[in-house]
């Protein structure tokens, strides 16, 4: 199972990219948003958590055949194999529906805003409906997602916030209001150092 690939990234066009590691060259599937995220950075060393899996259907008389996607973030792929676990989605179809942030389609799912959701490339009704059933409990880790710029303070960021959240759980509030609470101190886009400092900052907001 490939989970990360780390290389120059050659080129890009719309449903792919592709990296180069020597001595291979790595053809990578992503969705919209990431070739948005990706533009900039033709030329440059580039890192992608990867999803791994065959494509084809034997079943039908047709070959299988290995393909990657790639993603930005860590969560951004845990997102993107939820999303696929609908029926009715798959990974070809979250492709290419995927076209905005994590974040925007997160709290649709968790507002279970239908109508936001089948503005989605290949999602219709019905299909908005299962997302919005089968995973709108699980979306408030992915709501609160802070932009990524890909760098290790990035993601040091992200841990500390996935940690508050956490913390909030444990102490009895519920998935909608820990991100409210985290919500209300992250939109100042005051950066934290440690666990403690936004715990703090939590509190603080909580009392004012």
């Amino acid at each position: 199972m490939i989970t990360k690939i780390h290389g120059k990234l050659l080129r890009m066009a719309n449903e792919f990219c592709v990296l180069e590691v020597p001595p291979f060259e790595y053809q990578v599937l992503i969705t919209d948003y990431t070739r948005r995220q990706l533009q900039l950075q033709v030329g440059q060393p580039v890192s992608l958590h990867t999803l791994h899996y065959m494509d084809g259907n034997v079943a039908q008389g047709g070959k299988l055949t290995p393909r990657l996607v790639g993603f930005a973030s860590e969560i951004e792929r845990e997102f993107f194999e939820m999303f696929c676990s609908v029926d009715g989605v798959g990974v070809k179809k979250a492709l290419r529906a995927m076209v905005r942030p994590v974040p925007d389609v997160a709290r649709a799912i968790e507002q279970q805003d239908v109508k936001s959701l089948t503005t989605m490339p290949g999602i219709g009704a019905a299909t908005s409906e299962r997302i919005v059933a089968k995973l709108r409990r699980k979306m408030a880790k992915f709501a609160l997602m802070l932009p990524q710029d890909g760098s290790k303070e990035s993601e040091i960021e992200r841990d500390i916030v996935d940690e508050v959240y956490q913390i909030l759980l444990s102490l009895g509030y519920n998935e909608a209001e820990g991100r409210q609470m985290l919500e209300r101190v992250l939109q100042s886009k005051k950066k934290y150092k440690d666990v403690d400092a936004l715990l703090q900052a939590v509190w603080e907001k909580q009392a004012s």
